[in-house]
């Protein structure tokens, strides 16, 4: 049967990187999403990815340090390119080829964003890891993944986490909860489920992007998702 998508993007927070470490990067966590990635390019998947730095630093709590919002917000995009760094070395590992694309020029480090210079490295069978945000403050990587998305032309955004879909509740605190195979966006929004920042939603409801949560630490399940098939809980338009 043929896959479902074509070019997907997978958003990677910055915390499912540190396993249960509470902070930085677990080693073993590296190697299983790089391994889980290699899956996607052998079977022919154009592949992007956006990359959170939550493990590092998190700028939506730089108040707490008495750091200014907007520093703290560049800190974390920052937090996102060691990040990046880290996932290209491991993918290296597993003989993939890959661009760290950063939307804050550091040229010794990673290529700028260019939209058409990303979209030809997706098109040759290059991983393209998207980092540092969107390169302003006030954006979420949540945001940088629904607009990467619709730049680059993917045909579905798949949002790793460590629960297997959207829920009516919090799983890890709600027994009774119980899972979504399928969802609107309307209803995500009218139902409060948390799924993306609302800035990410809105701009996947408006390109008509659908978005894929399941499972990322279950393995194969990435290019289960990527094949369309039934795993986690798709969000798609309200027609």
């Amino acid at each position: 049967m043929a896959s479902k998508y074509k070019r997907v993007l997978l958003k990677l927070s910055g915390e499912s990187l540190m396993g249960e470490q509470g902070f930085g990067i677990d080693p073993e966590k590296l190697t299983h999403y790089a391994k889980e990635i290699k899956k996607l390019v052998d079977a022919d998947f154009e592949t992007a990815i956006v990359i959170g730095g939550g493990n590092i630093f998190r700028g939506l709590q730089a108040d707490k340090s008495g750091i200014e919002r907007v520093q703290g917000d560049y800190m974390g995009m920052m937090a996102t390119v060691i990040n990046g760094m880290a996932l290209q070395s491991a993918l290296e590992n597993q003989d993939v080829y890959s661009r760290l694309v950063s939307a804050i020029e550091m040229r010794e480090v990673a290529e700028p964003y260019i939209r058409r210079r990303a979209i030809r490295h997706v098109e040759k069978g290059r991983v393209v890891i998207f980092c540092a945000g969107t390169g302003s403050p006030y954006f979420t990587t949540d945001s940088a993944a629904a607009l990467r998305a619709s730049e680059i032309g993917a045909d579905v955004i798949l949002k790793g986490t460590r629960v297997d879909g959207i829920y009516t509740a919090d799983p890890e605190k709600d027994p009774d909860a119980t899972k979504y195979d399928t969802i609107s966006f309307s209803e995500v929004i009218s139902k409060n489920l948390k799924v993306m920042d609302m800035t990410a939603f809105t701009m996947c409801h408006e390109n008509d992007m659908p978005i894929v949560v399941f499972d990322i630490n279950v393995e194969g399940n990435l290019l289960r998702a990527a094949k369309g098939e039934k795993i986690g809980t798709i969000v798609n338009c309200d027609c």
